[in-house]
């Protein structure tokens, strides 16, 4: 079984990591035959370039990596393609394809409405403002990306308005969304997470929330969802069909 390599971004947060291993215990449970290791980019621990020696060591000639990212920002297009070529250099023999990213995708939507579900936010309310959240990226289509979302939801979901907001490096600020929402008539402020995991941003995201709005309702980030655990998996078969035909080509 080629080894299925997720990566996570990591974090200094201990609730991060927590939350990629339950997700990736989830991802397990819908297939026990499938090799499934975690990886971390950065703070945590164990980063990708070992984890690929270790296959190695252990007699693997290939590997998927899967990025745990929810964009195609900086640690997509530089980070991870960099950890793996490195590793290929000191094994050339070692066949390794990256995976897509996680998102945008459907399922990671469905994963964020049913979080925000879980936060007592009733669908098509008119009385309440969404707030889409994320990460933000100095890469611009990573924004415009979460921003389309956005734009969908708020065309489709009957709330009074969907606006996003990024904890960094992205416009609009938390402020400037929910100062939207309230123009739109919104009297209500949730909170829908495009995280992965808890962390330093989600938590900056929720304390400026709830500074502008105490009542306000914030969903829990994505985490060991079964929509998002079936992804993994979608993105670890499609890429090792790739790697297939390449080696058979």
């Amino acid at each position: 079984m080629t080894p299925l390599i997720a990566v996570a971004h990591g974090s200094r947060d201990p609730r991060s990591a927590a939350a990629v291993m339950a997700l990736l215990d989830v991802v397990r449970a819908l297939n026990p035959a499938v090799d499934v290791r975690a990886a971390f980019l950065d703070l945590s621990a164990p980063r990708l370039g070992d984890v690929l020696r270790t296959v190695h060591g252990e007699g693997h000639q290939r590997a998927v990596v899967v990025p745990l990212l929810l964009g195609k920002a900086f640690h997509a297009r530089v980070d991870v393609p960099g950890a793996v070529a490195e590793v290929q250099r000191q094994f050339p023999r070692l066949a390794v394809t990256v995976g897509d990213v996680l998102g945008p995708d459907p399922w990671l939507e469905s994963a964020a409405l049913r979080r925000l579900a879980e936060a007592g936010v009733r669908p098509a309310d008119p009385t309440t403002g969404i707030v889409l959240a994320g990460a933000g990226s100095s890469h611009a289509p990573a924004n415009a990306a979460v921003a389309a979302i956005a734009e969908r939801w708020a065309a489709q979901s009957g709330w009074a308005g969907v606006e996003p907001a990024f904890a960094s490096a992205g416009e609009p600020s938390v402020a400037t969304a929910v100062a939207r929402l309230r123009a739109r008539g919104a009297a209500r402020i949730a909170v829908a997470s495009w995280f992965l995991a808890p962390g330093l941003l989600p938590d900056r995201i929720t304390q400026q929330t709830l500074d502008l709005d105490p009542d306000a309702r914030i969903a829990q980030p994505l985490g060991a969802d079964p929509e998002v655990a079936e992804l993994v998996l979608h993105r670890y078969t499609a890429a090792l069909s790739a790697l297939d035909s390449r080696q058979y080509a």
